[in-house]
């Protein structure tokens, strides 16, 4: 029985360390592979209770695991959309298969890195066929409230590389000298005007125009001005007319004494804004707090629009698309404007380890992984999410080659059992009665 537990430990001893030389080679193999986590053989002895003075070998077992919550060196790319996650969490993502099929939800599987591509049909997908997935964005570029314990808001995402975009102006801030000359007595009373460009819901350019016209009193300063306000895309036809009134004092000439609204949205002396329903809709129009020299001022003789600034763009071409450490891609116009169009969220599990191992260097959720939970990148236990950038295999070559000679020194020697415990059984039948 002794000898017999001696070979079959022996022959245990080959199996374990074949398997380690498997696990081994396939790390060498993947050591140039993007995302790539190495795996792991570990040895169990098995033992056999004995009695008395005699031992009977139990022999060892194996197992092994990926160590998936390891993590590679990251290297710069030069593709804006080649992403990798830096500490903890995992990217969503899906087969393309699965998403042209059009079978309901596609299976969520995770990943650590991949360098995504738009493909024919704008998904951002990689080589293999894992297309990025993440959370849909509203037209105003926020992301609603998804839920965070399932997969089911996620969408692949998808890029329209020839999508127009434009934004409706919404609001004007008007910073305008007026002459306080031409609200003394003998002046002219000339009507300053000014044309500002806004862009209405179709991306279309039109004009709002300003006119100011002084209150020239008999004698002494009025220091009184009538704004009318125009829309080119109503012809004719006033949006607003009010009297404005500037202080004199010492402590604050020059600045909105007064607001009184002839026709049109109120003023708002608590924003310092009021309201000019344009063709497309309602626009805020800053005119200044009363009191305050960053608005409206009567100063001097000269009539100047010392600072004009609004929102909306025209409409114009999506350039390039990148993705910030928090997760947002980004749409970028040759316009210059920004837009966020998806949220990708990092996929935290309490044993990563755990995670079913699938092709292509990713990974499905278990019972053993733990329930999932979608995080902000950057929030919570999770990283962040690095652009431009790949995440190297984790295979350490050197220690791999070293792990080699170790197991080929001990697979020789398990041979040696088996060969002794062989010759020992031939010398026992050799034995004559």
């Amino acid at each position: 029985m002794t000898i017999s537990s001696s070979l079959n430990a022996g022959v245990a001893g080959l199996a374990a360390n074949a398997t380690r030389l498997a696990t081994i080679s396939d790390n060498i193999a993947n050591s140039a592979t993007f995302g790539y986590k190495r795996i792991e053989a570990d040895f169990h002895s098995m033992v056999i209770s004995s009695t008395g003075g005699t031992y009977s070998a139990g022999g060892v077992r194996t197992t092994t695991q990926r160590l998936i919550d390891e993590r590679g060196a990251l290297v710069a790319t030069s593709n804006p959309t080649d992403l990798a996650v830096r500490g903890r969490g995992m990217l969503p993502v899906t087969s393309i298969t699965e998403v042209e099929a059009g079978n309901g939800n596609p299976q969520m599987l995770l990943t650590t890195t991949g360098s995504f591509r738009t493909d024919d049909q704008g998904y951002l997908v990689t080589e293999s066929g894992l297309v990025l997935m993440g959370w849909p964005a509203l037209p105003d570029g926020t992301v609603p409230t998804f839920p965070r314990d399932t997969s089911d808001g996620l969408e692949p995402v998808q890029i329209n590389v020839n999508q127009f975009s434009g934004e409706p102006t919404t609001r004007i801030d008007l910073g305008i000298n007026l002459p306080a000359t031409e609200t003394e007595a003998g002046a002219a009373g000339s009507a300053s005007e000014l044309s500002i460009e806004y862009f209405d819901n179709l991306g279309t350019s039109e004009n709002i125009s300003i006119e100011f016209t002084p209150t020239v009193p008999g004698t002494g300063s009025s220091n009184e001005w009538t704004m009318v306000i125009t829309d080119t895309a109503t012809p004719g036809a006033v949006i607003g007319e009010y009297t404005l009134t500037f202080d004199d004092s010492r402590t604050a000439g020059g600045t909105l004494l007064s607001v009184a609204t002839i026709s049109g949205g109120a003023y708002d002396p608590a924003t310092g804004s009021l309201i000019a329903n344009v063709a497309g809709g309602p626009m805020e129009v800053n005119i200044g707090l009363l009191g305050a020299a960053d608005g409206l001022t009567q100063l001097s003789d000269t009539f100047a629009p010392v600072s004009i600034s609004k929102d909306g763009y025209p409409v114009g071409n999506m350039t390039s698309v990148e993705v910030d450490p928090n997760g947002f891609v980004h749409a970028f116009f040759d316009t210059g404007i920004t837009r966020t169009i998806y949220q990708i969220p990092l996929v935290d599990l309490p044993n990563p380890n755990g995670l079913v191992t699938l092709d292509q260097q990713t990974y499905l959720p278990s019972p053993e992984s733990g329930s999932y939970f979608l995080w902000n990148a950057g929030d919570g236990p999770t990283g962040d999410i690095v652009a431009f950038a790949r995440e190297e295999s984790t295979t350490d070559v050197a220690g791999e080659l070293t792990a080699m000679i170790e197991t080929q020194r001990a697979y020789s020697s398990n041979a040696k059992v088996i060969q002794t415990v062989d010759e020992m059984l031939q010398e026992t039948t050799n034995i004559k009665r």
